[in-house]
């Protein structure tokens, strides 16, 4: 093969694994005017609107079993998932609308999930492969939302059932018994619910039985610290001002 002969500065250059590429072309960009319908009254909209945000301490321990047997943890990776989300209210406030709603001022909040983690580790062969172990650690519990939590408080309404007796036309002593009328009012709230913002975690991952180097262990403890944030919100009716 002969030589090939580079000048000052000048370098091979090699693409032992090219991939296909494309090259774009930018395209113009420029404002557009929105068109929006002028209103006489303000415009009543339908949206969620937060009402509160909280960080939640949940703590769980959990033994993950390691098949095969581990040497050495590796990594790590972690997410929190929400399964139930449930606001609970226990204290009631001011009424609205002619009464048939009422603003919440204390509430329970129970949340229920699980936290997924993805394990790699390595096991006592000299040239094994990483493995990779997935387990799902369960939790659930409650928090306490006060006055002082609540951003805006959720509202309520409530449902009615009457009913009227008639007298016995035949015997004014005695009621009726086969008349009667009944009278109906139900309120279909909307259900609050909950948004994840942001999860920290923090854990200790030991074997139970503490091994000696080149020894491996078939189960792995995990003490666990999540600080997990959400976002509880409720879709509600807003007037917003417009000026158009």
């Amino acid at each position: 093969m002969s030589e090939q002969n580079f000048g000052h500065g000048e370098f091979p250059i090699a693409a032992p694994c090219p991939v296909d590429a494309v090259t774009l072309t930018p395209l113009s960009d420029e404002a557009a005017t929105p068109c929006l319908v002028p209103r006489k009254v303000n415009p009543i909209v339908k949206v969620p609107v937060v009402l509160a945000e909280t960080t939640l301490q949940i703590v769980v321990e959990a033994n993950i079993p390691l098949n095969p047997p581990a040497s050495e943890i590796k990594r790590v990776f972690k997410d929190a998932f929400i399964t139930q989300c449930k606001l609970v209210p226990v204290r009631f406030g001011e009424t609205l609308c002619n009464g048939t709603v009422r603003e919440v001022t204390r509430a329970k909040l129970f949340v229920e999930g699980f936290i997924r983690k993805d394990i790699e580790y390595a096991t006592t062969n000299c040239n094994g492969v990483i493995r990779d172990r997935i387990a799902t650690v369960p939790f659930s519990g409650f928090a306490d939302l006060t006055a002082a939590d609540f951003l805006v408080f959720p509202i309520l309404g409530g449902s009615s059932e009457n009913r009227s007796r008639f007298i016995n036309p035949k015997n004014s002593d005695v009621p009726r018994l086969d008349k009667f009328f009944f009278e109906n009012h139900v309120f279909y709230n909307e259900q609050p619910y909950c948004e994840l913002i942001s999860a920290d975690f923090f854990e200790l991952d030991f074997s139970p039985c503490p091994t000696d180097v080149g020894e491996s262990f078939s189960n792995l403890r995990e003490k666990i610290v999540l600080d997990l944030t959400l976002k509880v919100l409720q879709v509600r009716q807003v007037k917003v001002d417009s000026l158009g």
